[in-house]
């Protein structure tokens, strides 16, 4: 495997040291983790959605939380006490705990949990003073204009 050092990222890069973390962290940690599997999808230019598969768990054992740019995704499946004695054992039901890193300005908006699918709706809200805006260029009089105030 190549290591890639991003060290001069972090020389040049003015604000993006969340980014290059993250490429570190990314490298060092190649396995990602399989279970709960789950989707991600583009539903609008600004609206996703996070689909996980969670047999075997019920609403109370799930618990989402979102902070910053992260969203945390934890499920911890209460015992019954029942001992079992498995022939094949298939449906995992097993502790979680699945994060995913939220670019900025991206909220959750919601989320269900129907049939054994949960379901997390996002959105991302770019507040109106970042975003792009139209700059109007003044004409010829203005700077005359000007000018003459100068001169006086």
């Amino acid at each position: 495997m190549r290591t890639f050092d991003l060290t001069p990222l972090y020389r040049s890069a003015i604000g993006f040291d969340r980014l290059a973390q993250m490429l570190n962290d990314a490298q060092r940690n190649d396995s990602t983790p399989s279970y709960p599997p789950y989707n991600i999808e583009l539903v609008s230019e600004d609206q996703y959605r996070i689909v996980m598969a969670l047999a075997g768990f019920n609403r109370e054992e799930i618990d989402i939380t979102s902070e910053r740019e992260s969203l945390v995704v934890t499920g911890r499946k209460q015992r019954d006490g029942v001992e079992r004695t498995y022939l094949h054992r298939g449906i995992a039901a097993r502790d979680f705990e699945q994060r995913f890193q939220l670019a900025n300005h991206v909220k959750v908006t919601g989320a269900t949990f129907e049939n054994g699918m949960l379901t997390i709706e996002l959105v991302r809200e770019v507040p109106e003073a970042l975003k792009a805006r139209k700059i109007v260029i003044n004409g010829g009089e203005n700077v005359t204009s000007l000018e003459q105030r100068v001169a006086a």
